[in-house]
């Protein structure tokens, strides 16, 4: 089983997700519909996301089979968000995937930029991960800032990728190597000194994104 270790930086922590974590992050993503469901994964066929308890419990399962790693977002002693790092795989390709959202009251604070940054050094130093990736979808421009902050480097257009908000989406997706992140990400964001154009999008990717496949 995975341990998931509390990490801090300031009045952000990022911890372990715990099942009586569901009540509250239940009324977030309720409170926060309007401002999530463009972003939200969604499950083929399903018309209704399943109770927040049961997303957990089933999280935390994969955690237990070294798949995942479930961490909630605390900001001044107030959970705000989540973060998962998810797909984990060892071994000759030793990879994993993060994933997150926030509460809009909070958005533009720099609480989500230092939250991965945290949980991907970790990656790196806890789970000796080679690498990291996250997938955005092409018109989410908060989520496009976070990797641009983090100097990520922009790995190619993924289509119809991701089951979000009912159907199938294209992603664009962004990755770090552990050889990449020399001295860890949380040093690169708080000292401003991330290479921001690794981030670039060529013209063409985004252009493709308007293109419908045939």
């Amino acid at each position: 089983m995975i341990f998931v270790p509390t990490l801090t930086h300031g009045d952000i922590v990022v911890r372990s997700v715990r099942p009586r974590d569901a009540r509250v992050l239940g009324r977030l993503t309720k409170d926060n519909r309007s401002w999530l469901h463009n972003w939200e994964a969604t499950i083929p066929g399903y018309s209704q996301s399943p109770p927040m308890s049961d997303v957990i419990r089933s999280v935390l399962r994969l955690a237990r089979h070294d798949s995942a790693a479930p961490f909630v977002i605390e900001y001044r002693g107030e959970v705000v968000g989540q973060v998962t790092v998810s797909g984990l795989s060892f071994g000759s390709l030793s990879s994993g995937a993060i994933g997150y959202w926030i509460s809009q009251a909070v958005a533009g604070r720099g609480i989500t930029p230092t939250a991965v940054a945290l949980i991907a050094d970790w990656c790196f130093t806890g789970l000796g991960l080679h690498r990291v990736e996250i997938c955005i979808r092409p018109e989410n421009e908060s989520s496009l800032r976070v990797v641009r902050k983090l100097g990520m480097r922009y790995e190619g257009l993924r289509r119809r990728y991701i089951h979000i908000d009912g159907d199938w989406r294209d992603h664009f997706c962004f990755a770090v190597t552990i050889d990449e992140a020399v001295g860890g990400l949380l040093a690169r964001l708080t000292r401003g000194t991330a290479n921001e154009s690794l981030a670039d999008i060529p013209q063409s990717d985004r252009k493709a994104v308007r293109t419908p496949l045939r």
